[in-house]
């Protein structure tokens, strides 16, 4: 009977790897907790859309997006209770931790993975050709886009979450939040109080610094030194006062921090000077976004081609996920006899969605912005491999790396269609809003993973999210920028368009408007990244000497005081595990995810409040 029974089991996983069939045995809960609620999807709905207006805020002043997903939870579990508290009659029961994680992805979605693209792409054609699209095309738009990138994150799951097991740390930083507020008992208490305590820190920190009430403290601190006489803060050579990227340091492990250390250093603090000697960065803007202007170019090639070369190493896997998609067009429809098959997102639900979402990018690239429809059909297959390589960078280190996908599209079309500004913009914008959402979508997965969700049910909650993101978003985008003058002001700075509009105008003579120096970046950033993960096949038992090169690349994009808060945060994580693994399973995480939920929901506050003009 044994035998038998282990024959069954052998059969019932055919094909599976170790990893899935452990956490279908021991993590996945099955249907014993409600997860896929009307009143989780609702409570989503609300919270993404309070969260994509401060997004939208925020990106048209800084150029970035916060991250959305702890904070939803932890304004979901605080909401409810309050209802419960004050409404007893009519909320009677309390989510399970499924539910909240269900619409911490339907609020991820509408508040993060459709507002992207407005703040860089959209504005940046704003700002080209002087008027909005109609706001029903733009609408249609925006979902087919971020459609794209949720469709495309199905293949990718299972190689980076069930086998690959990559740390996406906001989707680690969310599961614990929402163990730490739904446990009971003392470790669960010591947790939780962990967490409220660094959350309490992250949010006094971000309002005395944001709001200056009733004092301020500075953004950064300055440090001593100059380089080439420029003082260190030109180079973003100083320390960020704040909690969020070094608690995403203590996360994403030591290997990644220190590669993003080392490759800021080299950047920021040898080829940045180098670059201003020969003429290549602008002496008289020197400053985070002319030095990034040059090295996104070699430190987005290091990332498509390292990112490539591991997925594409890992052909046998490959071949596994993608197996599925000959039935789409087999004569006879034969039944899987896999438990983890039906409740992982069918290969049928990729395929059509991918290709439907497709269609609907190309045929708008077509009618509204006069790009042929084979340069569409480019554009497309460039989104999926680089959403590969997005994907991949938010796994290892929680940032998706949009603007440098972007880039890697710029570049293309501004080979492919050299005057043709409106086409190298808009193929980009699909190429980087999809790649946003697949990584977004993979980080609410990681979540669920952790929990034992229905990866099926979790992928319906998000998909839902879109709708609610794009209502919103567009309507009110132009309402805050109703004219292209509003537009590069000290009320909508909106730097990430103009950093757009910048490289579509430059390409728009072709490859050969790049500083020579920027093209020789490209070609040793793309060698470096396919050598470094031959490196870690060939000495697997020495990977932790060897550079990540997603940290490589993604500290040729960020500001140095970015790596540098990163690296601070995984040597102290480093240290507390070495003197004692306890403390360290107790309370890293933990900490980490309350600093991060804190200073998150304390920046939207402050952005609300400054917008309507309580702050001033």
């Amino acid at each position: 009977m044994a035998k038998a029974s282990k024959v069954k089991v052998q059969e019932g996983f055919e094909g599976r790897e170790p990893n899935e069939i452990e956490w279908f045995k021991k993590v996945y809960q099955g249907d014993k907790v409600p997860q896929l609620t009307l009143r989780a999807v609702l409570m989503g709905a609300l919270l993404g859309a309070f969260m994509s207006l401060s997004n939208l805020y925020v990106g048209l002043k800084t150029g970035w997006s916060l991250g959305v997903a702890i904070t939803a939870c932890v304004l979901s579990f605080s909401i409810y209770k309050t209802l419960m508290a004050a409404f007893p009659r009519l909320f009677k029961t309390e989510m399970s931790i499924l539910e909240n994680n269900c619409m911490q992805s339907t609020a991820s979605s509408a508040g993060y993975s459709t507002g992207s693209v407005m703040v860089s792409a959209i504005a940046a054609y704003l700002i080209i050709n002087g008027r909005h699209l109609p706001i029903g095309a733009l609408m249609i738009f925006i979902f087919f886009v971020a459609a794209l990138g949720v469709f495309m994150a199905i293949p990718l799951k299972r190689q980076l979450i069930n086998i690959e097991q990559l740390r996406f740390p906001s989707g680690v930083a969310a599961a614990e939040t929402l163990k730490s507020l739904h446990a009971t008992g003392a470790e669960a208490s010591i947790k939780a109080r962990a967490l409220g305590v660094a959350a309490v820190i992250g949010a006094a920190l971000a309002w005395f610094r944001d709001a200056g009430k009733p004092f301020a403290i500075p953004g950064h601190l300055d440090l001593p030194g100059t380089i080439r006489g420029f003082a260190l803060s030109k180079w973003t050579v100083s320390f960020e006062m704040s909690t969020v990227m070094m608690a995403a340091g203590a996360i994403v492990g030591w290997r990644v921090a220190w590669s993003l250390l080392l490759g800021a250093v080299i950047n920021y603090m040898i080829l940045a000077p180098m670059m201003l000697d020969a003429g290549a960065i602008d002496a008289s803007k020197l400053g985070y976004r002319s030095i990034v202007g040059w090295s996104t170019w070699g430190g987005a090639a290091l990332m498509v081609t390292s990112g490539l070369t591991a997925f594409f190493m890992q052909w046998r896997t490959i071949q596994r996920a993608l197996k599925g998609m000959t039935k789409l067009f087999a004569s006879k429809t034969q039944a899987v006899n896999d438990a983890i098959s039906a409740i992982e997102v069918p290969t049928s639900w990729f395929a059509i969605g991918f290709a439907c979402a497709s269609l609907g990018c190309v045929a708008l690239l077509y009618y509204y912005f006069d790009t042929s429809i084979w340069m569409g059909l480019v554009a497309v297959g460039l989104t999926f491999f680089l959403g590969i390589v997005a994907s991949r960078a938010t796994g290892e280190t929680d940032i998706t790396p949009m603007g440098a996908m972007g880039k890697v599209t710029q570049l293309t079309f501004g080979a492919l269609a050299p005057s043709n500004i409106t086409t190298n913009l808009m193929t980009a914008a699909v190429t980087s809003g999809a790649a946003s959402s697949a990584g977004d979508l993979l980080t609410d997965l990681k979540s669920g993973y952790l929990l034992g969700a229905n990866p099926r049910k979790q992928f319906i909650a998000q998909f839902l999210g879109i709708f609610v993101g794009t209502l919103v978003v567009v309507p009110v985008f132009y309402i805050l920028v109703p004219t292209a003058d509003a537009l590069g002001t000290d009320q909508w700075p909106a730097p990430a368009a103009q950093t757009w509009a910048a490289v579509a105008k430059l390409l728009a003579t072709g490859v050969d408007a790049l500083h020579p120096t920027a093209r020789i970046a490209i070609l040793c950033g793309g060698l470096v990244g396919i050598i470094l993960p031959i490196l870690e096949r060939l000495f697997p038992k020495s990977t932790r000497f060897i550079p990540s090169a997603t940290g490589l690349g993604l500290s040729m994009i960020v500001p140095f005081f970015n790596s540098l808060a990163m690296f601070i945060g995984a040597l102290i994580a480093l240290i507390l595990e070495k003197k004692s693994t306890l403390m360290s399973e107790r309370f890293v995480v933990p900490v980490a995810s309350g600093f991060i939920a804190g200073e998150s929901i304390m920046g939207i506050v402050v952005a609300l409040l400054g917008a309507t003009g309580v702050l001033s």
